[in-house]
């Protein structure tokens, strides 16, 4: 009588009769899913001047976008969407106290799938880059929902893949596969997949035009964008101009010895500011002295009469004693905010959108990135 084994070298009939039984399990009680195929990086952006982002002829999910970062920035997906069933075990979002603070789970999610079953519907077993579209957490209760009548759908990103330790039968062949999911963000990844998708109905509105795609609903660029425009106000109302400001600060009025004058006299010009700060110059004059404005300067002055010359850029303040008109201070005091009327260094260089024409005719940026500014060029001879 021959040694009993459950080993086969071969998968038998006793196998296939499993893992039928294992398919129709998954069909009576498993949840339908849509399989989004991952195919690759899409390439079509580059030129191949850069030997760090090449350029494929062929869809491989094996190939790499930009093998510098290894990353795959913009990812292509199959068209076609594929129905599946997935078993996973659904859990509370919970509180995570091993952390400090409070924090709620992400929401991993580990589902398993029949292998046979799924090597026959999409050809090849699921890898990471697939995103998997769970058909029965399509929310339409959302809040504001009534204003935009959309159906949020939920969409995660096969992360990491295995064989499942519940998935090896008697015979010791494998029968399920396990993915780990998270959610789908929406960023540059993901594009093919958010802005084809389209987030409600086109027939249930009742109204004209295309419904809205999945990445409009989804996209938080317009509440934080309010958010910033709210930062940015309330920073303005605290600190509106560079510098701070001296208006509300009286000067003792002096001579050049320090010898003190009458209290209506214009202090000199060394006396002005209390302190030298950045971009702090107003071109106001200080104690509230008059200040006259022009392209000019009067014919007959007096000592101590101030005068703003719109025709200085930035606008000169200047002062008279007597026998010269001094200089006192250029009006650099301007907004934080980045502008055209900004004159300090965040505007005017960091931010800086100037562009200027070669001799070529080309047109280009002031400001560049040292990666491009200092790109060494191929030498051909």
């Amino acid at each position: 009588m021959p040694r009993l084994s459950l080993w086969r070298e071969k998968k038998t009939n006793d196998y296939k009769f499993m893992d039928r039984r294992i398919s129709e399990m998954f069909t009576i009680g498993g949840t339908g899913i849509l399989v989004h195929k991952y195919l690759g990086p899409d390439t079509t952006g580059n030129t191949g001047d850069d030997a760090t982002q090449p350029v494929y002829n062929t869809d491989d999910p094996l190939n790499i976008q930009d093998v510098l970062w290894g990353e795959n920035r913009d990812r292509k997906y199959e068209p076609d969407v594929y129905p599946m069933r997935g078993v996973y075990q659904r859990t509370d979002q919970d509180f995570d106290l091993s952390q400090f603070g409070l924090f709620l789970a992400n929401g991993t999610v580990f589902m398993t799938w029949h292998l046979n079953d799924m090597i026959a519907q999409l050809g090849r077993r699921i890898i990471p880059g697939d995103v998997i579209e769970f058909m029965h957490l399509e929310d339409k209760d959302f809040l504001g929902a009534e204003e935009s009548p959309a159906t949020l759908k939920k969409f995660y990103v096969v992360q990491e893949v295995s064989w499942a330790a519940e998935g090896f039968a008697q015979t010791w062949w494998p029968h399920l596969w396990r993915g780990k999911l998270i959610p789908m963000p929406n960023s540059q990844e993901y594009k093919s997949i958010l802005d084809n998708v389209a987030a409600s109905d086109p027939e249930g509105t009742g109204e004209g035009g295309p419904p809205p795609s999945l990445s409009d609903v989804l996209n938080n660029l317009r509440p934080i964008q309010q958010i910033n425009d709210k930062i940015i106000e309330q920073a303005e109302r605290d600190v509106p101009k560079s510098g701070y400001d001296t208006s509300k600060l009286y000067v003792k009025p002096v001579d050049a010895q320090g010898n003190l004058l009458p209290e209506n006299t214009p202090p000199l010009t060394d006396f002005l500011s209390p302190s030298p700060a950045y971009l702090n110059g107003d071109g106001l004059a200080p104690n509230g002295f008059p200040v006259l404005s022009g392209t000019t300067f009067p014919e007959n002055p007096n000592v101590g009469d101030y005068v703003l010359r719109l025709d200085y850029l930035p606008n000169r303040l200047f002062r008279f004693d007597g026998r010269r008109w001094v200089k006192v201070e250029d009006s650099v005091r301007t907004s934080m905010t980045p502008g055209p009327t900004n004159q300090t260094q965040r505007s005017v260089f960091v931010n800086n959108t100037n562009t200027y024409v070669k001799s070529t005719g080309e047109t280009m940026p002031e400001r560049q990135s040292l990666s491009k500014a200092l790109k060494p060029t191929p030498d051909n001879n």
